[in-house]
């Protein structure tokens, strides 16, 4: 299984060399086996690629990501329908009732809000955390409450502080929406990979994205891209603009332990890039039954004892 992202933020030339990726630069020349690598990240404008190299990163099904002038993501290169049985899934995702993609959704925002009542908790944001948690117990099928947005409002004013907008221009939204990106992109990339269409979504449901499957299993990783945020940037600064460091701190958010919940009987820690895999796993095979719970990550917390509680909750 591919395990390594890579950022270029130095102009170079990529090129494809016996499998692996050929990095040539003012230093030398650094190779990456293809085989090890799931995103690619291309933060530079004066780099230059082969269409050759480009091929074997679609083959491999490596998620090529590119940054626009404000060095945030604006695009990414998927591999073209890989799954030996895309069409078989293509009808079944197309298949799924409303029911069943409003008791999904209801699971995914559980987990999302569960994750952030965690992330409180870790910044010693006791109240805040039991608050959310009872939220957590309370959402129906499809959200219809708005329980979503009613903790999102708590939590990120209780973390942040209260003059805290995500629309304000500072580091910790640069971070936040880099990161995001990032993790976006590598669901798109197993989401393709699983033979998905992309476009179809739960809940999101936009005719500009074509993204808003992937936009739906991203909600629970967000406060772990969030509590990774806070760890390598905890002070405010009147920065706004990531450096080439900032960057890559953000990407390791991929490598990072968390643990993999279905239930409070089975959980496991993996990476956030193998959890990404693990969620779109489970969701393909909810394509073939008729459970409604998904496999989805928890913040990973010291000596095992992160668990999953509730998950089963109506």
């Amino acid at each position: 299984m591919a395990w390594r992202s890579v950022v270029i933020t130095q102009p170079a030339r990529l090129r494809l060399d016996q499998r692996a990726l050929a990095v040539d630069g003012d230093a030398g020349t650094v190779r990456i086996a293809l085989e090890d690598i799931s995103v690619l990240v291309i933060d530079q404008p004066q780099v230059s690629l082969t269409a050759q190299l480009l091929s074997a990163c679609a083959e491999q099904q490596i998620a090529v990501i590119t940054v626009g002038a404000d060095h945030h993501p604006n695009g990414v290169l998927l591999p073209h329908l890989p799954h030996s049985r895309a069409l078989k899934v293509m009808r079944a995702q197309l298949d799924l009732s409303q029911p069943r993609r409003k008791r999904l959704w209801q699971h995914i925002v559980q987990r999302k809000i569960r994750n952030q009542a965690d992330v409180l908790s870790r910044h010693r944001h006791d109240a805040a955390s039991r608050r959310l948690h009872a939220l957590a117990r309370d959402v129906r099928s499809g959200d219809a409450g708005h329980a979503e947005a009613q903790a999102a409002q708590a939590y990120f004013r209780q973390l942040f502080g209260t003059d805290f907008a995500r629309a304000q221009t500072r580091l910790h939204n640069a971070a936040l929406n880099y990161g995001y990106s990032v993790i976006r992109s590598a669901l798109a990339r197993n989401l393709v990979a699983y033979g998905f269409i992309t476009a179809f979504g739960l809940h999101h449901r936009s005719e500009l994205n074509a993204f808003n499957l992937a936009d739906d299993l991203l909600e629970p990783f967000r406060p772990i891209l969030d509590a990774h945020v806070l760890h390598h940037f905890p002070l405010h600064t009147q920065e706004h603009e990531l450096s080439r460091e900032d960057k890559a701190r953000v990407v390791g958010v991929l490598h990072e332990d968390v643990a993999l919940c279905q239930s409070a009987e089975d959980m496991e820690h993996c990476t956030l890039l193998a959890a990404a895999e693990a969620a779109v796993v489970s969701l393909s095979q909810r394509l073939d039954d008729e459970a409604t719970s998904l496999t989805l990550p928890a913040l990973h917390r010291e000596q095992d004892t992160t668990i999953c509680p509730d998950e089963g909750d109506e």
